[in-house]
This record gives C-alpha cells, structure tokens and sequence, in this order.
C-alpha cells in the first residue's frame, strides 16, 4: 500500500496517455507515410489480378513506420535481453 494515493493515479496517467498518442500517431503515419520514389506511382496503378466480384490485387509500398517500429521492437528485445543477461538479473 502506498502512502499517497495520487500517486496511483498518476501513474495510471502516465500509461494512459503515452499509450493513447502512440496509437493515434501510429495510425496516422501508416496512413499516410510510406516511401515514394519515381518508379513507385506505375506498380500502384497496375492491377496484378483480379479476384471474383472485381476485387482487384495491387502492389503497394511499405510504410516506413511500420519498418522503424520492427526494426525498434528487435533492437529493444535485443537489448533486454543482453541487459539482464549481463546484469544478472532473474527475468
């Protein structure tokens, strides 16, 4: 039991809100980010098939968020890993 109980609270806060503007940031920037290089508008336009009902599959490019938030998620596996491995420390 703690002796403030604000304190509760704000840590509850502090999960909160940075969990809240990571997922609206998240979802704008793989909405609209991703590379664009001059050879990349053709395959956007090209239909590669054309599945029953005229749902057509075509080539689109990868977000970058989405490549920086992999790369950062093995990155800090790596490091936990390595950190509590040296440290000692049972998981």
């Amino acid at each position: 039991m703690r002796f403030f109980n604000l304190l509760n609270i704000q840590h509850i806060f502090l999960y909160i809100f940075p969990t809240l503007i990571f997922i609206i940031l998240l979802g704008l920037a793989l909405g609209y980010v991703h590379f664009t290089r001059k050879y990349t508008e053709e395959p956007t336009r090209l239909v590669n098939y054309i599945y029953p009902e005229d749902i057509e599959e075509r080539t689109a490019p990868f977000p970058l968020v989405l490549i920086l938030i992999i790369i950062g998620t093995f990155i800090w596996g790596f490091c936990y890993i390595l950190g509590y491995g040296l440290l000692g420390i049972k998981i």
